[in-house]
């Protein structure tokens, strides 16, 4: 498949892809930088927080919910911003997020030395429940076409795992093993229109494709070292759009990967689902 240069930028740690309308959502963690991508007209606008960003997903009142350093914060669409939760743990910040079929926010967090990590779920009145603690690198996290499944990535595992849901808005439960990843590291993911998951190899230059049932049936190298995450988007949600990191790279491989940071794009890769937005 082809790959295009949607933006030819330097992104530290681009992170996060949604579609949301005509844009895509992305960011740059360390930056503390909101991005919005308008393909049609080649505009990227940027927004910086108060802190490091790891997730910005839309809202259904309009603005973004934000996953920062200490917690889960509201983006207002006048430009105002305010706390939603939260969780302030030293040496800590936000990761990936991900909103359930409800309306949820499912917020990951890190440690910034590595490994020490929780995954939170936000609900839209900022109740907070700690679903994963000690977790090492809580990252990519999707769900099923029809809701029944949750996946997820806690990267230091080297896999994807999945969970039942409760159709009712409980927990999910009935953690197992999906796929094993034995190329680089699992980092971001999507799960397409057929159900099968997408993933980001985080020192593996290339995202691959699990089918339902948890076998690969796709593999696409991309030029940089380390894609971050993936998401459809674009008129029908058939184009990829994968983020990806300059950070901790020697300048060696900079200087060999001039893409490294770019948002890149897969014209026709398949059919995405139309996300959910926060309900909050």
């Amino acid at each position: 498949m082809k790959i295009d240069v949607a933006l030819p930028v330097r992104a530290a740690l681009g992170e996060g892809p949604t579609w949301h309308h005509d844009r895509l959502i992305w960011v740059d963690i360390p930056a503390c930088e909101v991005h919005e991508y308008i393909p049609a007209s080649g505009t990227d606008s940027v927004r910086e927080v108060p802190q490091h960003v790891g997730a910005a997903k839309p809202r259904a009142g309009g603005g973004l919910v934000v996953n920062l350093r200490d917690g889960a914060g509201l983006l207002e669409p006048g430009g105002g911003f305010r706390w939603l939760a939260e969780w302030a743990v030293e040496g800590r910040r936000g990761n990936d997020a991900g909103v359930d079929p409800h309306g949820n926010l499912w917020a990951g967090t890190l440690s910034y030395g590595g490994g020490g990590g929780s995954l939170y779920r936000v609900t839209p009145d900022g109740e907070v429940v700690t679903f994963l603690d000690r977790v090492g690198t809580s990252n990519g996290i999707a769900w099923s076409p029809d809701g029944a499944l949750m996946y997820y990535v806690d990267t230091d595992t080297g896999r994807i795992d999945v969970f039942d849901t409760d159709p009712g808005g409980g927990l999910p439960h009935g953690r197992r093993t999906f796929a094993e990843i034995d190329r680089g590291l699992p980092d971001g993911i999507t799960v397409d229109a057929d159900g099968c998951v997408w993933v980001a190899l985080w020192d593996g230059a290339a995202v691959r494709r699990y089918t339902p049932g948890g076998h690969l049936d796709r593999e696409l190298e991309v030029p940089v070292s380390r894609p971050t995450a993936c998401a459809f988007g674009g008129p029908g949600l058939t184009d990829l759009y994968i983020t990806s990191a300059t950070e901790g790279l020697p300048e060696a491989t900079l200087a060999a990967e001039p893409l490294s940071g770019a948002l890149l794009v897969v014209p026709g890769a398949g059919i995405g689902l139309p996300g959910t937005p926060f309900a909050g």
